[in-house]
């Protein structure tokens, strides 16, 4: 397939994705039918569009095995962090304010701890991870204190897709009677995950991740064994059992509770047919160039995520030779610096190869035909950059640029 076949592959999936069609189907109708405010108790608009709101809240439950009365809606997974986390800091400074979390965390864990710190309400342990991007539970265990109140440690990782062991961190988190918070924005809905198996009492998610709409998520909140308190950033109406005040996001609920449905129904073959899309593309890319590297677990990672580095060529470079693709050179979120990814960093990797990293996220509508698509221009693009390259001529001639005396005569 050439390039004036095919333009503008979408494979950036874990920025965000497609809304898919079943979602927007349910969500229309409360645009013009069920439009009241589901906080209206004296009509029938309002019943309406609670009855809405109570269906979205059982669908996102049942698929992380929560009740329905322990989700609370709210504006996206960076709120529902930004709640887990203030709301336990503030209401058990009685207890401690001691802060377990991880380096390679998403940014909305990573600076409301950091804004904890600096107004002086809670003190931070970072715990650092190994070349796959996981943590140590020895050294998890071994920074519980006295004073620790959360364990907040993410499902799975946005830029690398390591999977965290969430049933021990539960079980260690449970052990020692800290609250144990999880950031599953990546892994809810694509990915199995059971609130009570593995232990969790708070858990952040979002919709537009799993082909739901943006501008809404959910922050699952324990009830019971033990039933876990937060302090309310918003205040006002007291919606969302006086959590989260603000009226309801109806249509963005709606979304959200379908695309949870969908997604319990599709994971296992949905998860099949992605690691065989995934692996294709690693073939195709891997198998056709040297000097290539693949970033994160080799097996415990998310089945739509790829991200690996090309040695001797720019990821920026490369990311403008593939402008009909969208992919992407780091998370989301931050991929506005120049700075080399911090979550590469943490897994030892020095600045050139992270500079050279693209991650591919593999979504519900990608196709073969894509894949290898993808594939072939990566490859093209790659070598056509390493031509330019006297750093790469010297490395296949098997100089050591380590070692390499750059000095002039």
């Amino acid at each position: 397939m050439n390039g004036k076949t095919m333009r503008r592959v979408y494979m950036d999936n874990h920025a965000t994705t497609e809304v898919d069609p079943r979602v927007v189907e349910a969500m229309l109708p409360c645009f013009s039918e069920t439009y009241g405010n589901s906080g209206s108790r004296n009509h029938a608009f309002g019943w309406e569009a609670e009855a809405l709101v109570d269906e979205a809240r059982e669908r996102v439950a049942k698929v992380i095995g929560a009740k329905a009365k322990e989700i609370i809606f709210t504006s996206g997974a960076t709120e529902s962090d930004n709640l887990a986390l203030k709301g336990v800091v503030e209401f058990y400074k009685e207890k401690g304010n001691h802060i377990i979390t991880a380096t390679t965390e998403h940014k909305a864990i990573l600076d409301t701890c950091k804004a904890l710190e600096r107004k002086g309400l809670a003190t931070v342990t970072y715990l650092p991870v190994d070349a796959f991007g996981l943590i140590d539970l020895d050294a998890l265990r071994s920074s519980i204190t006295d004073e620790t109140i959360l364990i907040s440690i993410m499902h799975a990782n946005n830029e690398i897709g390591t999977i965290q062991p969430l049933h021990e961190i539960g079980k260690i988190a449970k052990e020692r009677g800290v609250l144990f918070h999880t950031d599953a924005t990546q892994g809810a809905g694509k990915i199995p995950v059971d609130v009570e198996a593995m232990g969790i009492d708070l858990l952040s998610m979002s919709a537009h991740k799993i082909y739901g709409p943006k501008g809404v998520g959910a922050l699952y909140v324990r009830a019971r064994n033990p039933r876990v308190r937060l302090t309310p950033q918003l205040d006002g109406g007291g919606q969302e059992r006086g959590f989260r005040s603000g009226t309801l996001n109806v249509p963005g609920i709606v979304g959200l509770g379908k695309a949870m449905q969908v997604a319990g129904e599709v994971m296992e073959g949905e998860n099949e047919r992605l690691l065989r899309l995934r692996e294709r593309l690693r073939q195709g890319i891997m198998g056709k160039l040297d000097e290539v590297f693949l970033n994160g677990h080799p097996m415990q990672r998310l089945p739509g995520n790829l991200n690996i580095s090309f040695a001797f060529v720019e990821g920026e470079s490369l990311l403008m030779g593939l402008k009909d693709i969208a992919v992407s050179s780091g998370s989301a979120c931050t991929s506005a610096t120049l700075e080399p990814s911090y979550v590469l960093k943490a897994l030892g990797i020095g600045d050139e190869l992270a500079h050279t990293s693209i991650r591919f996220g593999l979504g519900r509508f990608n196709t073969e035909e894509e894949v290898d698509y993808v594939a072939e221009r990566v490859v093209h693009e790659v070598n056509r950059l390493r031509e330019m390259s006297p750093l790469y001529e010297m490395a296949r001639e098997g100089i050591d640029l380590k070692t390499f005396n750059w000095a002039r005569e």
